[in-house]
């Protein structure tokens, strides 16, 4: 399994931090990696949220579904996308501070079946993508990597 996580201080309440981070159309506004993210069940972030997220991927890019599978707003926020050959599994919460919240995103990605005796591989090439979206986590919550 590849495991990103970070956490950003940002003076966004809490709640507003919350709304951004969980409507995942959002993720073209931060994270480079994605071509284009729109909803296609659900209206905005909710438990019924479903979103079709366009990576950059050999060709025109891979389309994964995230679907909701947890949702306590304005605390945290679960979505999972499965392909044939992988399962990313993203959890968002946000904590209130004194001069706005600290947003933590959590990315696992895991290779499927007997794929997953190359998980090892994934590390390296999901960091340096998970820290080009830390960037611009920073930038879009206008907050500093904790």
């Amino acid at each position: 399994m590849a495991k990103y996580v970070t956490t950003i201080e940002t003076p966004m309440p809490a709640d507003q931090a919350f709304t951004f981070m969980a409507d995942l159309r959002n993720f073209e506004d931060w994270d480079p990696g994605v071509q284009k993210s729109e909803q296609v069940e659900g209206s905005g972030p909710g438990p019924d949220a479903v979103f079709d997220v366009t990576v950059d991927a050999p060709g025109k890019g891979l389309t994964l579904r995230y679907e909701t599978t947890e949702y306590d707003a304005p605390n945290s926020c679960t979505v999972k996308a499965s392909s044939t050959l992988f399962t990313s599994l993203d959890r968002i919460t946000v904590e209130p501070t004194e001069n706005g919240s600290l947003v933590t995103y959590d990315a696992e990605l895991t290779l499927n079946g007997p794929l997953g005796l190359f998980d090892f591989a994934l590390k390296p090439a999901f960091g340096r993508i998970g820290g080009r979206a830390d960037e611009g986590l920073q930038r879009a919550l206008d907050g500093t990597k904790r």
